[in-house]
């Protein structure tokens, strides 16, 4: 059986930060999924992928929160722990240094989801159409 090569692990502990980035996720406990020490799997972490573990961690989160100001009314606050923040002050600081505006303004600079939404050509046509009753009665009969 041949060995696995160390980056295969690091992608379990980055899987579990893509899946589960809701919880808690604590250095140690991504390293046990990727079968490593804490310290070495921060350092192969940040060799392979190009940022600490935090880093991909907190960024998840701050993409996440980004859709969900884009996509719903929910308040910041429910939004930053909806993604697995604490702290609003610090969901705001980080918020807007990725994203170079606050989470009100990119909300505010994002429409709704309603005034965005396409409906196919198609599907309006068919609903424009005048109704017709589809009853047995109604259809010609031929014998």
């Amino acid at each position: 059986m041949a060995p696995v090569p160390p980056a295969r692990h690091l992608l379990r502990a980055k899987d579990l930060i893509d899946a589960r980035y809701r919880e808690p996720l604590d250095v140690p406990a991504l390293a046990r999924a990727a079968h490593l020490s804490p310290a070495h799997f921060s350092r192969e972490f940040r060799r392979t992928f190009g940022e600490t573990p935090h880093q991909y961690l907190l960024t998840r989160r701050l993409e996440r929160a980004a859709a969900l100001l884009r996509t719903t009314d929910r308040s910041v606050a429910d939004i930053c722990l909806t993604v697995g923040l604490t702290s609003v002050g610090s969901f705001t600081t980080s918020f807007g240094r990725a994203f170079g505006l606050s989470p009100t303004a990119y909300r505010a600079a994002h429409p709704p989801a309603t005034e965005r939404a396409r409906i196919p050509t198609c599907v309006l046509r068919a609903w424009e159409r005048p109704s017709r009753s589809f009853r047995e009665d109604s259809w010609p009969r031929r014998l």
